[in-house]
């Protein structure tokens, strides 16, 4: 293997581990819910999920799972849930 290949295999684990780099400013995916796939997207104007849940609460499971997942990559505005995160009692 060519020495400037594994130099770029190397940045791009260096970069995989350092996610604060990272900013994800557009995003679509598809949940394969319990019940019926859902469709999620980020954009601009925030987050947008096909489930019911979301049409009354403007928040659903899926993307309280994508902020999760994607964390310090998401803009500061899309890591902020509209739910309270779940504090687990000592001892639990």
């Amino acid at each position: 293997m060519h020495s400037s290949v594994i130099g770029k295999i190397e940045k791009a684990h260096r970069y995989a581990r350092e996610k604060d780099r990272i900013t994800v400013e557009r995003l679509g995916v598809t949940f394969a819910g319990d019940n019926d796939a859902h469709h999620v997207t980020l954009e601009a104007d925030g987050w947008n999920c096909n489930c019911h849940y979301f049409e009354s609460y403007k928040a659903c499971a899926h993307i309280l799972a994508l902020q999760e997942i994607l964390g310090v990559m998401l803009p500061e505005e899309a890591q902020t849930s509209l739910f309270e995160p779940v504090v687990e009692a000592a001892g639990a």
